[in-house]
């Protein structure tokens, strides 16, 4: 593995953060996982307050990877994978702004490659309806309780509505 100084970091969401890190944790490349909250207005928040809805944040994912093993734009095809992009506001059973699809990136070069994904995605015959994944400039990621970390290892038969989707999204 590469020296940590050249390890990457991404943030996404795409409904509720245990079964995205479940799935993501298993990509090679990913080095490190860690669930929270980003993309709104409240300071230091919990879960407590999330999932009310009135923060503005986002149940997401932090993701450490090593750019030599996975690039930034194979983890976004992953990602796109793994959660239903064109679906505003919900997964699964999850239903609320806590539960959008969002790529928080960091700088020009993640906001391009998202752009770009996206554009891909978007016209693949794999989804029925236009993406509504948002592309937002990252501010702040508050780290999610104890007990939500690695939440599916912990629980191996607690509820999650992601899985694999065997598209290629025109990859």
């Amino acid at each position: 593995m590469n020296d940590i100084a050249q390890l990457q970091t991404a943030y996404l969401a795409g409904g509720c953060y245990w079964g995205m890190e479940e799935l993501v944790r298993q990509i090679p490349g990913v080095v490190k996982t860690c669930v929270g909250y980003t993309g709104g207005t409240t300071p230091d928040a919990s879960y407590e307050q999330v999932k009310t809805g009135q923060t503005g944040h986002a149940e997401a994912l932090k993701i450490v990877f090593d750019p030599a093993l996975l690039s930034f734009r194979h983890l976004l095809f992953e990602f796109f994978r793994m959660h239903n992009p064109t679906s505003r506001n919900r997964q699964g059973n999850d239903i609320g702004s806590q539960y959008r699809s969002a790529i928080f990136y960091l700088d020009e070069i993640q906001q391009r490659a998202a752009l770009e994904v996206i554009k891909v995605v978007d016209t693949s015959a794999d989804w029925q309806a236009p993406v509504v994944t948002e592309i937002i400039p990252f501010k702040e990621f508050f780290r999610a309780e104890e007990y939500h970390q690695q939440y599916l290892i912990k629980h191996p038969h607690g509820y999650t509505c992601h899985y694999i989707r065997h598209i290629k999204l025109g990859e």
